[in-house]
């Protein structure tokens, strides 16, 4: 007996999910259910079976019949409730595909849109903070996703402490970036670094080590460091402006460094 109630319920919280899907809320799949397990049933009959006062079951049985699922007949001076066949649930999800579909359409073509409302109100710098090595991971993930669709190219100022913890970060990213035919003028502030592939180097000379790396890419500025504890911290500012004036000062700097 035991056994048979689980399964029963079982069967039940599957049928729950897949109707919810379908956009039914919880009371709607109740009623839903109880016309298909007992059959013909009055607004007071499925308002004591549900435990659902009758308005909410006479505003849902409402809906369900404009989604195509209950129709109803009158007897004698009663009106009774049906299921309708389950396969008329197929024509729901196909109306649901449909508006689905729309939407999506309706979406794209909103797109350009809300890009040029977002390039307009590019004049306010936005700054998004990134923590730990997970959040240098999103800032070096951001430059290659960004910097592949435009330029192909960014500049760095590269930093050896900061250096170590990118490369810890995110171990496959130079990898990553010469896969995707992206080009890197890199100055580094202190002796060291390699030539990977791909990329430039010149270097300012520097002795300090705890210096600031900065990328400029793409309309945006990132600055990875380490806080007072140590722990690395990067900051990516998006702004027009301020990467025109990092790019300029940037490329000015690499032309005195023949």
């Amino acid at each position: 007996m035991y056994r048979h109630m689980s399964i029963h319920m079982s069967i039940r919280h599957m049928y729950k999910t897949i109707l919810k899907k379908l956009g039914l809320n919880d009371k709607e799949i109740k009623i839903y259910l109880s016309l298909l397990e007992y059959g013909a049933s009055s607004v007071r009959d499925l308002a004591t079976t549900s435990k659902i006062n009758r308005g909410t079951v006479y505003d849902i049985l409402k809906k369900l019949q404009d989604e195509g699922l209950v129709s109803y007949y009158h007897e004698e001076t009663k009106q009774k409730f049906v299921a309708e066949d389950p396969e008329k649930l197929l024509d729901l999800l196909k109306e649901k595909q449909k508006e689905l579909e729309k939407n999506q359409k309706n979406i794209k073509n909103l797109i350009p849109e809300l890009k040029a409302l977002q390039e307009k109100g590019d004049e306010h710098p936005t700054s998004k903070l990134h923590e730990g090595r997970k959040g240098i991971k999103e800032i070096l993930e951001d430059v290659l996703e960004v910097v592949s669709k435009k330029e192909k190219e960014y500049f760095i100022y590269s930093a050896t402490n900061s250096s170590d913890d990118i490369n810890k970060a995110m171990q496959n990213f130079t990898k990553s970036r010469i896969r995707k035919k992206i080009k890197v003028k890199a100055i580094s502030l202190a002796k060291g670094g390699k030539i990977h592939g791909l990329d430039e180097r010149r270097w300012l000379g520097t002795e300090d080590e705890s210096a600031t790396f900065v990328i400029i890419y793409s309309g945006r500025c990132a600055f990875i460091s380490r806080d007072s504890k140590g722990k690395p911290v990067g900051v990516i500012i998006e702004n027009k402006m301020i990467y025109e004036t990092q790019r300029i000062i940037f490329l000015r700097l690499w032309d005195l460094l023949k």
